[in-house]
């Protein structure tokens, strides 16, 4: 892939917030512009939560109108059934208007959740990507996003339905007998004491359990889709399915002690709360009263009805909306923790550097605190060398040449390019200098033109055609349906080799005066891999080039091999001249790792 790859791009973000600033917000920052869309949802659901008490209440008071000693009074009755009726309309009508302002809401904030999310990953460090897996990214993007959706759209609406409801329909009852009203809230007494045991840190662990599995499960899945030709090609479907297959037992040993563990508790409310329950209680303590003459039988009507208005809300909450609001709640925290990433520092001041003469001097480095990958390294790349960095796996050598494009910032030492620290030049003003190509290529779901002309995006198609041609790809662009339109991903695949020149062609046509490569080669035939070298020693000129070395060749050309070991340089200097010296660097050669 080459530099324009990861080059931070500025996202376009809603009107309320600044694109620049987006990245860094909270998630209370970022959910502040809409706190007036928020009041508007809250206030038209406490309306009609209001109103919709008035069809219970008109109900309770017409059978106490009729069930009342003496004549009936037909006006109050109609007056009666009119404002019940009226309330209906009035629920039906702001209830209405609160859930629809509410999805859309939840739509503008899922928009603007992904835009600050892409805002925040272009301006993290390349390198953090190295070390997060796609699913995992690809899970907090899309299905965290989207499981926002009931915090927006749902939450306020029945939060207030399970708390208001009940509140104005406890104090109605205490006006007509306490004693009642506190035996009708036995059920939602015992129902709420079931919720500590849904937080203990036995659930919480299985909450988290739950959730590592399920990216597990993703990252299984990218894995196993792009791995589907090896698995064709060789037949080993048994080892290739392994890991996947592993995955989906895991979750599915955890999904089931995540829900063995809820499910009693769950049922143990849901029967508290269900209307059988309720009504039971409510007619036992009921009958206790009237029987001792401490509550007309009349009155024994509006604890039937606002006993299961009570419950209800709560009821439901905790059925659905609980599950969704924790479901939720993990999600914005996953969220939370990649818009917090501190994003790779610019310069206030940014310096021009002078040329492009690069120098590492005592760099260190290490991914942990407590575990260094590099070690001191001291190196000075002139303009118009090739220099080639060897060693065994592990020793550092990927690490080193990731420092270059400012994957990375040293944890000790500088890096400066035409004389200016790195960390002290604009990251355009970098990526114009530098480029680079690794072995791992992605390439866009886009025309074969555009990913080659990604790093100069107003290129001539003479200039995408001639870079494509020095990278030895242009005939089998041109055996594609569209040629150099044809639409990668959609329209035709590449093989890796071929994947490869495309970027080692993107490469070549950014022009950079400083080219970073990862054996760009290495998944190319021969006959290309001569044909590529041949372009790059024709290019070479002023241009300063760092590869890391893998076949003898590649060696051979460099002005300058580069030896590593446990993350120090410990031979550096000409290919013949380390030869001769039959050191470290003529035994690797020599051995099969290197062959």
């Amino acid at each position: 892939m080459t530099t324009t790859d990861f080059a931070p791009t500025r996202e376009q973000s809603p009107p309320s917030l600044d694109a620049d600033d987006a990245a860094g917000q909270s998630m209370a920052g970022l959910l502040r512009p809409y706190r007036w869309s928020f009041a508007a949802v809250v206030i038209l659901q406490v309306i009609g939560a209001v109103a919709g008490l008035a069809p219970l209440l008109a109900v309770i008071e017409l059978g106490r109108s009729l069930l009342a000693p003496g004549p009936i009074d037909h006006d109050r009755v109609w007056s009666v059934v009119i404002a019940g009726a009226a309330g209906l309309l009035v629920r039906l009508l702001f209830t209405a208007a609160s859930s629809g302002i509410g999805h859309l809401l939840d739509g503008r904030v899922q928009l603007a959740l992904r835009r600050h999310l892409a805002a925040r990953l272009g301006r993290v460090p390349i390198g953090w990507f190295s070390r997060r897996r796609t699913g995992e990214l690809t899970k907090v993007v899309g299905q965290d996003v989207s499981a926002v959706h009931p915090f927006i759209a749902h939450a306020p609406g029945e939060l207030i339905a399970a708390f208001v409801v009940p509140l104005l329909s406890l104090i109605y009852l205490f006006t007509i007998d306490w004693r009642l009203t506190l035996i009708t809230l036995i059920p939602v007494v015992l129902a709420v004491a079931h919720v500590p045991l849904m937080m203990t840190p036995t659930r919480l662990r299985e909450e988290k359990q739950f959730d590592a599995a399920m990216g597990q499960i993703a990252n299984s899945v990218v894995e196993f889709v792009q791995g589907i030709s090896v698995v064709k090609a060789f037949g080993g479907s048994g080892r290739a399915h392994r890991r996947f297959r592993t995955a989906t037992d895991d979750f599915v040993g955890i999904y089931y002690r995540f829900v063995r563990g809820l499910s009693v508790i769950a049922a143990g409310m849901q029967l508290v709360l269900s209307p059988p329950f309720v009504l039971l209680v409510v007619l036992i303590g009921g009958t206790a009263l009237i029987a001792t003459g401490g509550l007309p039988p009349a009155d024994l009507l509006p604890f039937l009805l606002l006993g299961l208005g009570l419950t209800a809300p709560v009821a439901a909450l905790i059925a659905h909306s609980f599950d969704d609001l924790q479901t939720a709640r993990r999600a914005i925290s996953r969220i939370r923790d990649v818009l917090e990433v501190a994003p790779l520092p610019e310069p206030a001041h940014p310096t021009a550097p002078q040329g492009h003469r690069v120098e590492l001097r005592d760099v260190r480095f290490g991914y942990e605190d407590d575990r260094e990958v590099l070690r001191g390294i001291d190196l000075v790349l002139e303009p118009g060398t090739v220099t080639a960095i060897v060693g065994p796996s592990g020793s550092g050598k990927s690490t080193l040449v990731q420092l270059l494009p400012r994957f990375f910032d040293p944890t000790h030492g500088s890096i400066t390019l035409g004389g200016v620290d790195l960390r002290e030049l604009a990251g355009s003003d970098l990526y114009r200098m530098v480029s680079f190509v690794f072995q791992d290529v992605r390439l866009l779901r886009a025309s074969v033109a555009d990913n080659i002309a990604l790093a100069v995006p107003h290129a001539d198609f003479d200039d995408v055609v001639r870079a494509a041609r020095m990278a030895n790809i242009h005939d089998r662009i041109l055996e594609l349906p569209r040629g150099y339109d044809t639409v990668l991903g959609q329209e035709a695949g590449l093989s890796g080799g071929e994947a490869q020149r495309i970027a080692l062609a993107r490469a070549l046509l950014a022009a950079t005066p400083v080219l970073v490569l990862d054996e760009a080669t290495a998944f190319a035939d021969p006959q290309t891999e001569q044909a590529v070298r041949q372009a790059l020693a024709a290019l070479e000129g002023d241009r300063t080039i760092l590869v890391i070395a893998h076949r003898l060749e590649t060696v051979a050309d460099a002005d300058t091999v580069v030896m590593l070991d446990n993350g120090s340089i410990v031979e550096q200097g000409r290919p013949s001249d380390l030869l001769a010296e039959n050191g470290k660097f003529a035994a690797f050669w020599q051995s099969k790792e290197y062959r």
